[in-house]
Formats: C-alpha cells, structure tokens, sequence
C-alpha cells in the first residue's frame, strides 16, 4: 500500500436528495479528500445528479455518477460500484450522514498504522444509549453470535472515555471500511433486495475468522436516519429479519449456536407479548412472524 492509500467511497442512495447532498458536501470537506467517488442512485427520478456533479465538480474526486432505479437494494448497488472501485481502501458511506472533517484522515492512519488489519470503521456520535430496560433484554437475550460488540461502543462516543481502537466481530454499513486486497472478490450478498438488512454484518463475517476488524472512535459522524425508505411497523420486524438471515447464513450449525437461537427467540416473544397487551393490538406478533419469514427468505429459504 502507498503512503496514502487511494480511496473509493461508495454511498447507494435512494429517495433523499437533500440527505445525498448532505453528505457530499461533509465529504468534500474532509483533510483528505478520496480519489474516487460512487453514487449509486436508485431514485424515483434523476433529480440529485446534477447538484452531486456540480458539488464534485470543483474538487480533486473522480465521479462516477449510476442511475438506475432498477437496482433493488443496497447491496446490489454497493457490489456494482465494487465491480469499478480502483482504490486500495473502500469506504461504505450511508447518504445520511454527517462526517466530522477528520473522519477520513483518521480511518487511514489506522491503516498506516496497524498493516494487519482489515477493516475500520468509526463511531456515530447521536447514537443515545437505549433505556434500561432495552439494555436489560439485550444483555439476556442476545448471546453468543447475536451479541453485537458495537453499540457499547457508540454509545461511549461522547463520553471521552474512549481513544484507542476496539477490536470487534461486526461493522455497520454506513461508516465502514476494508482493504481492497482483503476483499479481493468478496461481494455483498447479491440475493438481497431493498432494504438489506444484515448485508454489512454478514460481509464482514464472510472475510473469515483470520480477518481483525477495529472501530476508531476518533473517525466521527452523524447518522440523520433519514425517514425515507424506512419500515414502519413494529421494530421486532426488522431486527428479527436481520438475525435469522445472519442465523441462516452463517451461524446454523452446532448446538451451543442453536441454544442461542431459541434463547432469542424466546426473548422477542415475551418482547411481542408485552407489546401486543399494551396496544391491545396482534400487530407486534405479526411483525414477529413477518420477520421471521422474511429473515428465512432472505437466506434463501
């Protein structure tokens, strides 16, 4: 790798122009600027392009503008920028966030400074630590592989507690970052279709137990969690969507692994029994089960 590595970004972005350029313009402010940028744009109409070209125009950053509102999902558009990306370094940017002006000089000393490792993510900083009672569940039910060693991590971002790097088993898709030479021909699972959950975790589990991934606390950023092309219904929907296609994929063999499984499973029951006799309502059972049937569908049945 060179002294400073070249870098591609590739952000896929749907519906939400003024967060799409938002973002850019954070982008373009940054100390160091990336060789190449991709915006893969699946929008109901071609109405970004011109603002993102003009944004980019008068920087150093090659643009490769896509529009095609047939791709379906997010990991389809991030293995089609993949397939053309040049840079050693790839950065996976959502279209809704906020980057402080180090975000990219920070990912890249890691890099400088630890060659062994894979990946490097950072921290978003408006990420409020859940209530207790959410913590609770989480630390109960959540075991073995559906224990998510991120969010205590966001959830110190503004405390100063942290500055060094923490090793970790997952990245989040919106902030994350890999070697080129670590990914070779790894992709996004293309089977995925509009909102694709699991796609970044199941990505990183794919690079194999040998792979270190770290997150950085001192690469920052803000995710406006857009309301555009968000589910509605009951949470449990896409949480349990997104464990049991990871479940499917990468975790179903073994016993202890299965064991972990049923105790989820078991938590996010008592979670929609509560939830049901509080509306008065079956809605967060039939969220449960959608998630449940999509998450299977997703792994491919």
């Amino acid at each position: 790798m060179n002294a400073t590595p070249t870098v591609s970004v590739i952000i896929p972005t749907k519906n939400r122009a003024a967060d799409l350029e938002l973002t850019i313009q954070t982008l373009l402010r940054q100390g160091i600027l990336p060789n190449e940028l991709f915006v893969v744009d699946q929008s109901d109409a071609d109405t970004s392009r011109a603002r993102i070209e003009q944004l980019v125009g008068g920087a150093s950053v090659r643009l490769d503008y896509v529009y095609d509102p047939s791709i379906a999902g997010g990991a389809v558009a991030r293995n089609l920028a993949m397939d053309c990306a040049t840079g050693e370094i790839l950065l996976f940017l959502d279209d809704d966030v906020e980057l402080e002006g180090n975000f990219v000089e920070e990912l890249l000393a890691t890099y400088a400074s630890h060659p062994e490792v894979s990946g490097v993510s950072g921290v978003v900083t408006n990420y409020e630590p859940p209530p207790w009672l959410m913590r609770t569940w989480s630390r109960t039910f959540e075991r073995g592989p559906f224990r998510d060693d991120r969010q205590p991590i966001y959830w110190r971002a503004n405390t100063g507690c942290d500055s060094q790097l923490s090793r970790v088993t997952r990245m989040g898709g919106g902030l994350m970052s890999f070697r080129a030479s670590a990914l070779g021909n790894l992709r996004f699972d293309p089977h995925l279709r509009g909102v694709s959950d699991g796609e970044d975790v199941d990505l990183c589990l794919r690079l194999g137990p040998k792979a270190q991934l770290v997150i950085n606390p001192r690469a920052r950023l803000v995710h406006n969690r857009s309301a555009t092309g968000r589910l509605e219904d009951h949470w449990l929907r896409r949480y349990l969507r997104s464990q049991i296609y990871l479940y499917r994929r990468n975790w179903d063999f073994g016993f202890k692994n299965r064991l972990c499984l049923w105790w989820l499973l078991a938590g996010c029951a008592l979670t929609a029994i509560q939830a049901s006799v509080r509306a008065v309502s079956l809605k967060p059972w039939q969220a449960l089960a959608t998630g449940y049937r999509e998450g299977v569908a997703a792994a491919g049945g």
